[in-house]
């Protein structure tokens, strides 16, 4: 029987009455997997709203690149059906009903709807097992588009029972390595399995890496170092238990080793410098995730420590990625190593003969006012020198939320600073110059055109 007579036999299958109970039936596991996805979505976004508020209630920072960083649901997705517990919930519903109810239903719509489920499920594990994993790559696009063909492609050789005899012409084409015969079949099964190792490894590492950072009771730093370093185990391991599947003997790994380490001696010394840096500094804490630091002119909040670099956010939007290295070996400035209360100052002129006494209360009043300026400590108003056009006065204020920028709370304070001025009556002097003129050049001044 040709691949032709097998569709249409398929074809005549579906479309007899005997199909309309099967259908029926699908429907049902579709539906019951969509109702149960949709409950657990809900749940969801009520523990995420709660959390929220939570975190809105207590002034915790809200949870994202500064803080823990959102790992995407591999089972419910963004929407809840996209993800993989859809698909995997009506293929184990359609399996049981096949398995209690076969009998009663043309078997042609279970073939069909079982194979399908299963495809998506695999389409939509790998998926999201390779966002959760590599949530930034560009690269992971490409490898989506690649496994959904190669799943598709499998399954349209399975529906035209091609499947075997593909197999076995791959089984046909072989050599030998070493001595031992290779299958080309051997090659693809060993990369298959490899790869269905190393992404279980990473679904793993993502799960871990998600409860991990949501431990509220450790320190963010922390929670980050322990995620990387269980992420790079478990990578390892997938790799050494990828390379067995595939029968790649572990012995060659000593070989391996020594280029590594000949590239490591040559050309990687910088990328070794970095990964060893980025987990000295989440060990040590000395920086942390949401500190404010000034390294190599530029100034910003930490909004990720990753194993090689360390991304800095300044208030104006614009990101530094700085290497971790650099901020092992170089100066760096944290303002909120100790403590998050940095002072600010603005400095102003009044005129000479102005009150000091009664206008320093006040301004210090008027600067307390504004929003974000600390009360403790409180502001404070120096006579700070004694310029050409006027008495100089430093007005410091302290502010404990750096993060969020200067330009805001300097405008509040000036501001305050004008209007206690013009309400006290109290001019901020131009620059004045007094210029004399010299006996007799009153003639020669008169000369000029």
């Amino acid at each position: 029987m040709n691949v032709l007579d097998r569709l249409s036999r398929l074809v005549t299958e579906l479309l007899s009455v005997s199909s309309l109970t099967g259908l029926a039936i699908l429907a049902v596991c579709l539906l019951v997997s969509g109702l149960l996805v949709h409950r657990l979505s809900r749940l969801r976004a009520a523990d995420v709203a709660a959390q929220t508020a939570a975190d809105e209630a207590s002034g915790a920072a809200p949870r994202g690149p500064a803080g823990a960083p959102h790992v995407e649901s591999i089972l419910l997705g963004e929407r809840g059906l996209d993800g993989v517990l859809f698909p995997a919930a009506a293929l184990g519903l359609a399996a049981l009903a096949r398995v209690f109810i076969g009998d009663l239903v043309a078997p042609a719509v279970f073939r069909l709807a079982i194979p399908l489920l299963l495809s998506l499920t695999v389409i939509r594990g790998t998926v999201r097992v390779l966002h959760a994993a590599f949530p930034a790559s560009r690269l992971v696009r490409y490898l989506e588009r690649t496994v959904s063909w190669l799943v598709w492609a499998a399954l349209v050789l399975w529906l035209t029972e091609l499947l075997a005899p593909t197999l076995e012409a791959l089984e046909s084409v072989s050599w030998k390595i070493g001595g031992s015969p290779v299958s080309l079949r051997s090659l693809l099964e060993g990369a298959l399995t490899a790869i269905v190792v190393l992404l279980a490894m990473l679904w793993l590492s993502a799960s871990i890496e998600s409860r991990l950072l949501r431990a509220e009771a450790v320190n963010l730093s922390v929670r980050k170092m322990a995620a990387n370093a269980v992420r790079a185990l478990l990578l390892v391991i997938g790799v050494l238990v990828a390379m067995s599947a595939a029968g790649i003997p572990l012995g060659a790994l000593s070989v391996l080793g020594g280029a590594i380490g000949v590239g490591l001696g040559f050309g990687l010394q910088k990328l070794a410098a970095n990964y060893v840096s980025g987990f000295v500094i989440l060990a040590e804490r000395s920086l942390r995730i949401g500190d404010v630091v000034k390294v190599d002119g530029f100034e910003g909040r930490i909004s990720d420590i990753t194993t090689r670099y360390t991304v800095l956010r300044a208030p104006n939007g614009r990101e530094s990625i700085v290497p971790n290295e650099l901020l092992i070996t170089q100066r760096v400035e944290n303002c909120s190593f100790a403590d998050t209360k940095v002072a600010l100052t603005t400095v102003v002129e009044i005129a000479y003969g102005s009150d000091l006494e009664a206008l320093t209360p006040v301004l210090q009043a008027a600067i307390a006012a504004v929003p974000r300026v600390l009360q403790d400590p409180g502001p404070a108003v120096l006579l700070s020198g004694f310029g050409a056009n006027g008495l100089q006065l430093t007005c410091a204020y302290w502010i404990a939320d750096l993060d969020r920028g200067e330009g805001g709370v300097k405008d509040g304070v000036n501001r305050a600073i004008l209007r206690t001025l013009d309400r006290q009556g109290i001019e901020i002097p131009y620059p004045q110059q007094v210029v004399r003129a010299a006996p007799g050049s009153e003639a020669a001044l008169k000369h000029l055109p």
